[in-house]
């Protein structure tokens, strides 16, 4: 999650798509250029551990303006965690 916020705050674009799950990864991102984000505090965890194939991970990432709440999950793909999908509170 702490990549994938940091590709995120670079406009790593590619990153992102190397880190999501083929079955749920988009074709192509547009990020806005103009979002600057400040912030990432990482409020619980489920699953995940190495025992693991699946997790969760719920964020708030702040950005100038504004804050965005997630519950993210992840599986294990070819032994990487990778984003599959999340629900934005």
């Amino acid at each position: 999650m702490r990549s994938r916020y940091c590709a995120f705050v670079k406009r790593d674009e590619a990153y992102l798509l190397r880190t999501w799950h083929p079955r749920t990864r988009p074709a192509r991102l547009d990020l806005d250029p103009s979002t600057r984000w400040t912030g990432l505090e990482i409020l619980a965890t489920t699953e995940g551990t190495p025992f693991h194939t699946t997790g969760t991970v719920t964020f708030r990432a702040s950005y100038t303006g504004g804050s965005l709440h997630e519950r993210s999950r992840f599986e294990r793909e070819n032994g990487a965690w990778v984003y599959v999908d999340g629900d934005v509170s």
